[in-house]
């Protein structure tokens, strides 16, 4: 198994830890307002919203990564023997 993998998956491990300390902490409800885009406030626990922004980061990162290396090109080189 690769280093940098599991380096990844523990880190990834902390990050869902402390969502679940927040989500059973942050039990009070808050407002989110977005006038812009949403015409009326949202009102949530705020365990919901620390859940529903880590999900757009993850998204986004995620979005922002995929396909970003393209593999080598193959020689087109002949061989002459």
């Amino acid at each position: 198994m690769n280093a940098k993998l599991i380096v990844k998956t523990l880190f990834l491990i902390a990050v869902l830890l402390f969502l679940v300390l927040m989500g059973m902490e942050n039990r009070h409800r808050i407002d989110f307002t977005l006038s812009q885009v949403l015409p009326q406030k949202i009102t949530l626990p705020a365990a919901i919203m620390y859940y529903a922004f880590f999900a757009i980061g993850v998204l986004t990162g995620t979005i922002m990564t995929a396909g970003g290396k393209k593999g080598g090109a193959k020689s087109n080189k002949v061989n002459n023997q």
